[in-house]
C-alpha cells in the first residue's frame, strides 16, 4: 500500500491540500498485575487507551486558509477524521474518527528558505472510532 490521496478533516474542515503527513498512533497502559502465582512471569493487563493525531501542513496564511482554520481553535477539543485514501469509506479503506486537544498550534517556523510548514502532534480526547460505512 502507498499513501497517495490520504484524507484528513479538523472541525470539519477538510485539510488535504495543506497535509504532508497525517498519523494515528494509539495505545493502551499496561498494568502490571504480576503475583507470586505468576511463577516469576510478568504479567499485564491493558489499563487507559491514548492516542495521538500526528500532522505535517504546508503553512498557508492566506484569507480563510490553513492558519485563519487552526488559530481559533487553539486550546479547543475538535472533531476529527482520518483515512488512508480520500475514495468513499468502505472495508478496504475505513475511517478513524474521534475528537483531538489543539494543544498547540506554530504560525511561523523554519530557516531561510526552508519551506513554511507546521508539524504538531494533537493528544485525543475520548474514544478513536474505526468505521467501514
Amino acid at each position: 500500500m502507498v499513501l497517495l490521496a490520504q484524507y484528513l478533516s479538523i472541525n470539519a474542515n477538510v485539510l488535504n491540500t495543506y497535509t504532508r503527513k497525517a498519523e494515528l498512533t494509539t495505545e493502551v497502559e499496561e498494568k502490571d498485575v504480576t503475583t507470586y502465582a505468576s511463577l516469576g512471569w510478568k504479567e499485564v493487563l491493558g489499563g487507559i487507551k491514548s492516542g495521538e493525531l500526528g500532522c505535517e501542513f504546508l503553512q498557508d496564511v492566506a484569507a480563510a486558509a490553513l492558519d485563519s482554520i487552526m488559530w481559533p481553535l487553539l486550546g479547543t477539543v475538535v472533531p476529527f477524521e482520518v483515512r488512508a485514501d480520500q475514495a468513499a469509506v468502505g472495508t478496504s479503506n475505513p475511517k478513524y474518527t474521534g475528537s483531538i486537544l489543539i494543544s498547540g498550534w506554530n504560525p511561523i517556523t523554519g530557516s531561510v528558505g526552508d519551506e513554511a510548514t507546521v508539524s504538531l502532534n494533537f493528544p485525543t480526547s475520548g474514544a478513536v472510532v474505526r468505521a467501514t460505512v
